[in-house]
Order: structure tokens, then C-alpha cells, then sequence
């Protein structure tokens, strides 16, 4: 019998996010069935799984661009389950999807700038032009220095290869200054190098009041930067824990590695 993953935490920090037996339902199936997991302050979380094992659904459900059947989702103390998507992104949460669509009119230092004045104002397009954009865009320059682009923050999206649009996507996710970030395959389509560089930043991102939850594919990235992994399989969560310890697990080899020993 498969082992019910057990969420954990460090004991040195209160939990920033608690997904806690959250089910997505389409068509009458259950897309992901009684998620559980628990990201502490300054954490960086693994998430991976085969094709199908619902990772997407899952933090689309946590960023509310779908409602779940059954569960809850709190975010630093406070039950968001019942929150729409642009609530919870003005809570603290932020998403940097796979599938990158800039705004190819406008600049990368324009870009971020735009996510940045966002705030709490529901038009971000009046947000970047009220009377504070001087600093909206002094934010966006830091943030796409902290990326790595510092060098290009005047070319434009069409301009740049994929490697640097998918740091601008987690630029544009910071300027929300969000207290948990969900990257979706931020290494995929990338070079083994490319790789390596993006996977170097995002190891980088978690600080005091700000942690990441990592979806990717790419094992070797996710077991060198991420001390804490969750898998799921057939949308029902598989194993929970220390990222070694949690891919030695038979049933996570199983399921994910296809290893039948």
C-alpha cells in the first residue's frame, strides 16, 4: 500500500502557506484528490510528478485561478480558500507560468514597472502612469538586475531569447512582492546551461518573508537546489519530505523515476 504523504515544515518557522486536503474536480474526476502540503517562511519546495499528475491544477488551485471541490488553502495565517485570484495576489502570492506572454510593445524596464504598480489597484495600466511611476520603474530596474538583466532592461521582449524571458517572467512576479511564489517549469525549453543559471537564481529567491514552490521537470535541478520535496501521482499526494530521502522512497521511483526496484 502507498504511503500517504505527511506534510512537514521547519520547526524554526510558522507555516507561509498550508494547502490542506484540497480536491479539483473536472467532469466528475478528481484531478488532484486531498492535496497536503506545508511551505515554512524562507523555504524553497520541490514539486514534481509524472505528466498527468496534476502539478498545474494544483497551483492554479493555490493562486485561485480555479476552485477547488473540497479543502482549504491558507496563506501566512490567513484562509484564502474562498479568495478570488487578484485577492490573493494583493495577500502575497504570485505566479510565473510556464507559457510566457510578455507585453511585446513595451520594454522589459516597462514590463516589470507595469507589475509593480499593480498594488491594490484593480487597472495596472492606471497604476503605471499615476504619479508614482519614477518608482515603480526604480523597482523594476532593481528586480531585472536581480534577475540578471540588468544589461538589457531597454531591449524588448521580440529582441531577447527564451532564457531571458523566462527571467523576466520571475521579475515580473516579484514586483507583486509576493510572501509565496509559484514557479511552473521555469527550465523548460531551456540549454543544460541556460538550466543551471535559472536554477542558480531560483535557489537564490527564498528569503525572510518570501518562499517558492517549484514545479519542474528537470530532476537533476530540482535535487540540487531544493532540500524539501513534494510529489504527486494521478492527483493524490505521494510522498512529502527531504528531498533525498523522499526520492529513495520505492514508490516515488515507481511512480516517477519507473524504476520497478
Amino acid at each position: 500500500m502507498t504511503q500517504t504523504a505527511k506534510p512537514v515544515t521547519s520547526p524554526h518557522h510558522a507555516p507561509m502557506l498550508e494547502v490542506k486536503d484540497v480536491t479539483v474536480t473536472f467532469g466528475g474526476l478528481n484531478a488532484v484528490d486531498g492535496a497536503e502540503l506545508v511551505l515554512g517562511d524562507n523555504e524553497l519546495l520541490g514539486f514534481i510528478g509524472p505528466n498527468g499528475a496534476g502539478k498545474t491544477t494544483l497551483m492554479r488551485a493555490i493562486i485561485g485561478m480555479l476552485t477547488p471541490a473540497k479543502g482549504r488553502i491558507i496563506l501566512d495565517g490567513q484562509d484564502v480558500s474562498n479568495r478570488r485570484i487578484v485577492e490573493r495576489i494583493n495577500l502575497g502570492m504570485a505566479l510565473a507560468q510556464q507559457i510566457i506572454k510578455p507585453l511585446k510593445d513595451m520594454t522589459l524596464l516597462d514590463n516589470v514597472a507595469l507589475a509593480a504598480g499593480g498594488g491594490k489597484l484593480l487597472s495596472p495600466i492606471k497604476a503605471m502612469w499615476h504619479r508614482s511611476r519614477q518608482y515603480e520603474q526604480d523597482v523594476a530596474s532593481a528586480l531585472l538586475a536581480e534577475v540578471g538583466l540588468a544589461a538589457v532592461i531597454h531591449k524588448y521582449p521580440s529582441e531577447l531569447p527564451l532564457g531571458y524571458l523566462k527571467r523576466l517572467e520571475v521579475a515580473r512576479a516579484l514586483a507583486r512582492q509576493p510572501k509565496v511564489l509559484l514557479l511552473d517549469e521555469p527550465l523548460a525549453g531551456l540549454s543544460k546551461k541556460e538550466s543551471e543559471e535559472m536554477a542558480d537564481l531560483i535557489m537564490g529567491l527564498p528569503r525572510q518573508g518570501r518562499s517558492v514552490i517549484l514545479i519542474e521537470h528537470n530532476l537533476a535541478q530540482v535535487r540540487r537546489i531544493c532540500k524539501i520535496l513534494y510529489v504527486q501521482n494521478n492527483g493524490r499526494p505521494l510522498a512529502f519530505g527531504k528531498t533525498d530521502e523522499v526520492l529513495a522512497k520505492r514508490e516515488v521511483q515507481l511512480a516517477y523515476l519507473g524504476k520497478t526496484e
